[in-house]
């Protein structure tokens, strides 16, 4: 691109290319003529074909020059023609700027205005999900509180537990006391399986012993003696047994325990005449109960052979359910007869509400039928109303006095 006179021309544009060679030739030519003028004014004289060749020379030179004024013409005329071009090109390209501009901003506006809405709407749901999690906060902190207040019942439970089972451990470590307790849960058992009148606690019997329960069954077998006793110091040392050694000593001091125990129910609460021919040895505890019934079976068979039968808790329950069923049956066949004198006077009782039952029947009977003739009576006596007050006179004389009266019709009323 080269700028002459304030005009731009491409270098490859064949008009311009053909300016420059006519320009070159132009100055090649004013080169060889004032070459020429050199020579002539060197050489005094030229020839007359000199001359004619100068003056062709110049001819041509004229024609040069009317040929770069028609090439600077042409390339006005083409500079202009670019210039409309560029000038046409530059509003097209405006116009189509301005409407990809415009369609741009339509564009960014629509795209503004869906961002708008979505952001609202992202706000509503956040506004509605942060409501909803407020709401699931509050009441997940209302249940853990609820929660917490549980766990700290639970926990003062728990402590006032433990100081129970502390007491429970002092209790069971003193004998006098481990006997009271025995003593005590052989008192709720009974009390809770036998009525009030079927039992009787601390007992003395003729010997002068005195019984933790006497049972009063009928004969046979008659009254029965339970005893509560509770071997702890040796079933301990045989939890806390280790060695072999440590083990066998503790079973040898259980066993001789239980054997003492079984002794003493056996000579004291075994009465003839006077009590049942067994007594019941009650261990207020569930494990020395299994800890004997597994591992020293000869005690037990000792037990049944000197007629003194172990039971712990559940099975001492299910003993006086027993009894209470015995009881039972005894109380039903000593108020048998009482029962049948009942059922006669029962049974007269239910004919003498059949007569009565009849007589009242009669009287219902007597009673409807009167009714029956009193409605008679009442229709006779509504219907007479009823002509009397049509003036239906003739209906209501007798058949001898018919033709004497005179019936009046409606006209002459």
């Amino acid at each position: 691109m080269i700028e002459i006179a304030g005009q731009t021309y491409a270098l490859d544009d064949p008009l311009v290319i053909g300016g420059l060679v006519a320009a070159g030739v132009v100055l090649l030519i004013l080169l060889m003529l004032f070459m020429a003028l050199n020579a002539a004014r060197s050489s005094a004289r030229m020839t007359g074909p000199l001359v004619q060749q100068v003056t062709m020379l110049g001819q041509n030179v004229q024609q040069l020059g009317q040929g770069q004024e028609q090439l600077r013409g042409g390339l006005q005329s083409v500079s202009e023609t670019q210039a409309n071009a560029q000038v046409q090109v530059i509003q097209t390209v405006e116009s189509r700027l301005s409407s990809v501009q415009q369609q741009m901003n339509d564009r960014l506006a629509d795209n503004m205005m869906r961002q708008n809405r979505a952001l609202t709407e992202m706000q509503e749901r956040m506004k509605e999900t942060l409501h909803g999690s407020s709401k699931q906060t509050a009441t997940s902190l209302t249940q853990l509180q609820e929660r917490l207040a549980t766990i700290d019942k639970a926990q003062d439970n728990i402590t006032k537990l433990s100081g129970d089972v502390l007491s429970l451990q002092d209790i069971l470590s003193n004998k006098q006391t481990r006997g009271a307790f025995g003593e005590i849960q052989l008192n709720d058992i009974v009390s809770k399986a036998l009525p009030p009148d079927s039992y009787a606690l601390q007992h003395t019997l003729s010997n002068g012993k005195r019984a933790d329960c006497l049972v009063h069954l009928p004969n046979p077998p008659g009254p029965i003696v339970i005893d509560s006793k509770f071997p702890l110091e040796a079933y301990e040392a045989l939890r806390k047994a280790e060695t072999q050694a440590q083990v066998t000593e503790a079973a040898r001091l259980l066993r001789g325990a239980l054997r003492a125990h079984i002794k003493a129910i056996a000579e004291k609460y075994i009465i003839d005449g006077e009590t049942a021919d067994g007594a019941l040895l009650f261990l207020p505890s569930e494990a020395v109960y299994a800890e004997l019934h597994a591992n020293f079976p000869e005690v037990v068979r000792e037990g049944f052979a000197a007629r003194v039968w172990i039971v712990s808790p559940t099975t001492c329950m299910a003993t006086l359910n027993t009894m209470r069923a015995i009881l039972k049956d005894a109380r039903m066949r000593e108020q048998a007869g009482h029962i049948r004198k009942e059922l006669g006077l029962l049974h007269k009782d239910v004919e003498r509400l059949g007569d009565r039952v009849g007589n009242l029947d009669r009287h219902f009977s007597q009673a409807s039928k009167d009714i029956s003739e009193i409605k008679i009576s009442a229709d006779k006596a509504g219907r007479r109303a009823q002509r009397l007050d049509n003036f239906d006179f003739e209906e209501l004389a007798p058949d001898d006095e018919e033709a004497r009266i005179v019936p009046l019709s409606r006209g002459e009323a």
